[in-house]
């Protein structure tokens, strides 16, 4: 399509926008910095599945780092029975949910893209737009919450504690801002890293939690103390349960991962013979990787609930409190030592701070996915240095509103996690139902309403986190609708392909002045063309019956971006016309335009007549509907696309 010239980006920009592309814009036209752009999806070996769950296991299992004292304040003496239901849900519910989302969306696009398929027009849209934010919520809270949690490991360190007393706020604040220069820097995904962290990490929760069951076996007094405490609080077994299940909500962060450990999916290595159709071996392996990362996470969540609660007094996981936020590392140094317990303290910031890096990465893999394709984000949007500094900006704001507590932010992490799993329970349900597979419908239906059930309870007991939630919605939503409507004339159709009928058309019409007539189907009869002919010689004043018909479809106006097929067909022996799809007629006709011209080196002319009604409702028509007063639109597509008026195609309207 069309090339423009425009002046070279300052240094800056180009550095800026460093890799995007212009597709969006239809016409060809891209930075110098995106002249050669990489392939969206390039093909790679991959990795073992073994080695890529440590990329998501950063995430998943660095929650250790803090799980164990929100079970403990949350369910008190019940922690470890309240953390086996945890653990049940998570092996009965969340895992097979998960399993089945691997096998829906291979190339990791997760629940979301599987529920966008299942609604169209601007009731999807709106849909996903709200998953997004509650998403958001998710990883942004991931990247404030782990760096807050660094930082208490860090300031309660007894090497560190007098020099960094009070300096929990800013050492977080420099946490993020250090993050985002990383990806600034350019982050490159790196697994060996994400490995080396994990092995170290969870050896060491191996070594803590040894010694933290034998204490527990050579001190038995413990064990009693706390089955006779127990007791007396809740009575019997029963009662136990119960308290647990209503408890359950508060825990719901030992949920987390399981989203990302599908976003990882298209780095797992998988078979030789594996098909970007068929992947059946990315999909074995990811399965793999979901259930041991599962299994593994289980174990650890009991055993480290136990042990807590039966070795750390309950005022020490309090606010102020030793093991406040870093029950675990509380043992390293009273069991282990302060050189050991500090070695424990560097390797879970470090793996914290790698969460964070896990869930900004998922961050500007999934939104770049949506809102530009909508025409919900700026152009820039599709760029990972500028999302870089959106995304830490915001991060700069929860922790400051947090006050960069972590048991403050528990709840609107629990509340996105529970989100995105109630939405994936909703999704498997769907599909297994249009798969005609009635048992596992069943199943994901209960599962489906479990979470449902902790979602809602979730948020009635900590609204902070729908709060939270419903103010990334708000702001996604007021962004995208402000940003659809700034990029309304925006050529935004990425390619536009004819058949062989129509490309005979052009190269007939080559020869003397290209001249198109845009009709609004109707009956599609003789006398239809027949009139419009005769109606568009009078307006225009014009001789002959040249002319080859135009008639677009408007087929989902919500959708911004979207290829063009053009089929050429002769009605009645005698017209020509040209049939296309398109979301909106006036982007549709300005990119045949320019494809004629680029093709023809003519300048073609097209015909409308004036549409009737008020100026504003047809815009509202437009935006909305793809339709509405479709020459001014035309010709202001055209104008934004091509600023040389001597090779600008002619619109003409009578």
């Amino acid at each position: 399509m069309a090339t423009t010239e425009h002046p070279p980006p300052s240094r800056l920009r180009a550095w800026m926008l460093e890799g995007l592309s212009d597709m969006g814009k239809g016409h060809g036209r891209q930075t110098p910095a995106a002249a050669k752009p990489e392939p969206e999806h390039p093909e790679h070996k991959g990795q073992r599945w073994y080695r890529v769950m440590c990329l998501t296991g950063v995430d998943y299992f660095s929650t250790l780092g803090y799980q164990p004292g929100i079970a403990a304040l949350a369910a008190g003496l019940l922690s470890p029975i309240a953390t086996i239901v945890l653990v049940i849900v998570t092996l009965a519910g969340a895992l097979p949910v998960y399993r089945r989302v691997a096998e829906e969306s291979p190339r990791g696009e997760g629940s979301i893209a599987m529920l966008e398929r299942l609604l169209s027009f601007w009731k999807g849209k709106l849909f996903v737009l709200t998953l997004l934010g509650f998403a958001a919520t998710d990883f942004l809270i991931t990247i404030t919450l782990s760096a807050a949690d660094a930082s208490t490991h860090l300031v309660e360190n007894p090497h560190l504690a007098d020099a960094l007393h009070d300096k929990q706020m800013i050492i977080t604040l420099v946490l993020v801002a250090l993050l985002g220069a990383v990806f600034l820097k350019g982050f490159l995904e790196a697994i060996g890293v994400a490995v080396a962290l994990v092995v170290a990490y969870l050896g060491l929760n191996v070594v803590v939690v040894t010694v933290g069951l034998w204490h527990v076996l050579t001190e038995g007094h413990v064990v009693t103390d706390w089955s006779s405490a127990l007791t007396a609080e809740h009575g019997n077994v029963f009662a136990m349960i119960g308290v647990s299940l209503l408890v359950f909500p508060k825990l719901a962060l030992g949920l987390s991962g399981f989203e990302t450990g599908v976003a990882v999916m298209p780095h797992v290595q998988g078979d030789p013979d594996d098909t970007e159709e068929n992947p059946k071996g990315r999909i074995r392996d990811t399965k793999k990787l979901l259930t041991t990362a599962a299994l593994i996470m289980s174990v650890f969540l009991i055993a480290t609930s136990f042990i807590t609660t039966v070795l750390i007094p309950e005022k020490e996981f309090e606010s102020g409190g030793q093991a406040n936020g870093r029950a675990l590392a509380f043992l390293a140094h009273e069991y282990l030592g302060n050189a050991f317990g500090t070695v424990y303290d560097v390797s879970t910031i470090a793996i914290l701070w790698f969460a964070g890096a896990s869930a900004m990465a998922g961050l500007l893999n999934l939104m770049p996915r949506y809102l530009p394709r909508y025409g919900m984000a700026p152009h820039w949007a599709r760029a990972v240095r500028p999302m870089v500094i959106v995304f830490t900006l915001i991060a700069f704001l929860v922790t400051w509103i947090f006050d960069a507590d972590v048991d403050a932010q528990g709840g609107a992490y629990a509340t996105g996690v529970l989100v995105l799993i109630s939405s994936a329970a909703i999704a498997v349900t769907i599909a297994a139902r249009k798969a005609g597979q009635r048992n596992w419908t069943i199943g994901f239906a209960v599962i489906s309403a479990v979470f449902l059930y902790v979602t809602v309870v979730n948020v009635f007991e900590r609204p902070d986190g729908v709060k939270i939630g419903a103010c990334f919605i708000a702001g996604i939503i007021l962004v995208s609708l402000l940003s659809r409507l700034a990029r309304a004339f925006e050529l935004r159709v990425t390619s536009v392909t004819m058949d062989d009928m129509a490309e005979r058309f052009i190269r007939d019409m080559s020869s003397r002045k290209i001249r198109f007539i845009a009709n609004e189907p109707d009956q599609r009869d003789k006398a239809e063309y027949r009139d419009k002919i005769e109606q568009i010689r009078q307006d225009n004043d014009i001789p002959g019956e040249d002319f080859v018909f135009v008639e677009v479809t408007v087929v989902d106006p919500s959708e911004f971006e979207s290829g063009l097929t053009v089929r050429g067909e002769v009605l009645h022996n005698r017209y020509r016309v040209l049939t296309l799809e398109s979301s909106s007629i006036s982007n549709a006709l300005a990119a045949l335009l320019l494809r004629v011209r680029d093709s023809t080196g003519c300048i073609p002319h097209i015909y409308f007549e004036w549409t009737e009604g008020n100026p504003f409702a047809n815009f509202l028509r437009f935006f909305l509907f793809g339709q509405g007063e479709v020459a001014p639109v035309t010709r202001e597509v055209l104008r934004e696309a091509e600023p040389d008026r001597t090779r600008r195609p002619r619109v003409h309207t009578g």
